[in-house]
């Protein structure tokens, strides 16, 4: 009988634990650890609204670990330095990690084990706790990973999964290990208001209602701007408080063609997860050069602050900036015209547009943000680089009576219908019902023109 280390980082939860089972299988006592990684805060990563949501999970998995007789055990700093410290205090024989793709995740596991086994301990890797299928599973042919998501989507589905783990019942912790209180959300500075609350119960409860109310309609409605129908667990996913796996086989198992559409939104978690731990450069250069000379944030600072602001006189583009603003979250499609508008219309480097959506984002994850933003850019994995997404048009077909809009553009709230999307051709009564929106900051036609030019397609 042993005991063994559990380092917890992006996978915040009890059920479905593989390292967690793999630890308690056979080990005498368990130290549960979270270590407030030094390196993650000076790279600048760790933003106010991922900060606040991690505390709701940390205070949540304590409170999980107390019921069932342990404890949380916290530290800060170097997370290679605070798990051998950990580990040498509780005399551990191992320590248990999930697996992840990022540059410096792959780094810090490295040192992780050189560090231990220098100590005489081991450590043990678990796949499939932050994916449902583990980079490098599937590959094609003749590469490491697979670089178009439709041959990537079949062979994923076509993969087994392994099973569901439980939570468990009870877990020992060492006496006399101790631990940093745990941080509180109220504590943070530069919070987003409306920003959802975290942790393991909160994901459970808000998955429990999305399947039982909403996932049948998913098909057909998740791009429904003012709908909000789409499930809002990306967060939960981020910080691991549900189980990707978990997740696929609970809603595999409802069938039906939003069960099939949401399988698919899952599936491309986990192709951007093999596209980066194949090619980790990925996060700040580009997977296809396109030889853009984009404009800058020092050469396009008017327009970056309005776009960052929601004031680019483009509707649909200011109420999602300003939802991301509020929430520290946004819808999907916002996502999309959003980042089109800035990397394709105003012609800004896409790094300018992921860099502000991580520095906001709840779920600002280096993979999905990274990629989707490239993908958008078409520098990335799009098979069609070149396209525009018309924020007018994209306005009128998911926010067809102008709600969303509404919804968060204020000075837009006395516009009725589908002319909140143009509202530079009201005029009289209706002009004054705008208030103080400001007019486009460019013309949808120049923009498209100069982006043709910079990619040689005039």
């Amino acid at each position: 009988m042993y005991v063994s280390v559990v380092l917890f980082t992006a996978d915040l939860r009890l059920h479905d634990h593989p390292p967690l089972r793999a630890a308690l299988d056979g080990a005498r006592e368990v130290v549960p650890l979270f270590v407030h990684d030094r390196g993650v805060t000076e790279t600048g990563f760790a933003a106010s609204n991922r900060l606040a949501f991690l505390a709701d999970c940390l205070g949540d998995l304590d409170a999980g670990l107390r019921e069932r007789g342990g404890r949380l055990v916290v530290r800060s700093g170097d997370v290679v330095t605070q798990v051998c410290r950990v580990a040498a205090e509780a005399e551990a024989d191992e320590v248990h990690l999930a697996a992840d793709v990022s540059a410096y995740a792959q780094a810090r596991e490295q040192r992780l084990r050189r560090a231990l086994e220098a100590d005489g301990r081991r450590l043990h890797v678990h796949d499939t706790v932050t994916c449902a299928v583990a980079p490098g599973t599937v590959t094609p042919a003749a590469s490491d990973h697979f670089a178009v998501f439709t041959p990537y989507f079949r062979r994923w589905s076509a993969q087994g999964l392994r099973g569901v783990l439980g939570a468990p019942r009870s877990v020992r912790v060492p006496e006399g290990i101790a631990s940093e209180g745990l941080p509180s959300r109220a504590a943070l500075p530069g919070v987003s208001r409306g920003l959802a609350a975290g942790g393991e119960q909160e994901a459970r409860k808000r998955l429990a209602s999305w399947l039982r109310t909403d996932i049948a309609g998913y098909a057909d409605r998740h791009d429904d701007l003012a709908g909000d129908a789409t499930s809002r667990l990306s967060p939960h996913l981020h910080f691991g408080t549900l189980s990707p796996v978990e997740l696929v086989h609970r809603v595999r198992g409802l069938g039906g063609p939003g069960a099939e559409a949401f399988v698919r939104q899952l599936a491309w978690r986990d192709f951007h997860r093999q596209v980066l731990a194949a090619r980790p450069a990925a996060a700040g250069a580009d997977y296809r050069t396109r030889h853009d000379r984009w404009r800058t944030l020092e050469t396009a600072r008017e327009d970056v602050e309005a776009w960052r602001e929601g004031r680019t006189g483009y509707p649909v583009v200011d109420a999602a900036m300003r939802q991301l603003r509020h929430e520290g979250w946004m819808h999907n499609r916002g996502r999309l015209l959003t980042a089109s508008f800035l990397t394709k219309t105003l012609y800004v480097d896409w790094r300018v547009g992921a860099r502000y959506f991580l520095e906001l984002l709840v779920d600002g994850d280096v993979a999905n943000n990274q990629l989707n933003w490239q993908w958008v850019a078409g520098t990335g994995t799009d098979t069609r680089p070149h396209r525009v997404l018309n924020p007018v048009a994209q306005g009128k077909r998911y926010d067809p009576d102008g709600t969303y809009v509404r919804r968060w553009v204020e000075e837009l709230r006395g516009v009725e219908g589908r002319t909140v999307h143009e509202p530079w051709k009201l005029r009289g009564p209706e002009r004054a019902a705008a208030g103080a929106y400001p007019d486009p900051i460019i013309e949808l036609a120049d923009g498209l023109a100069r982006f043709k030019r910079a990619r040689g397609r005039d």
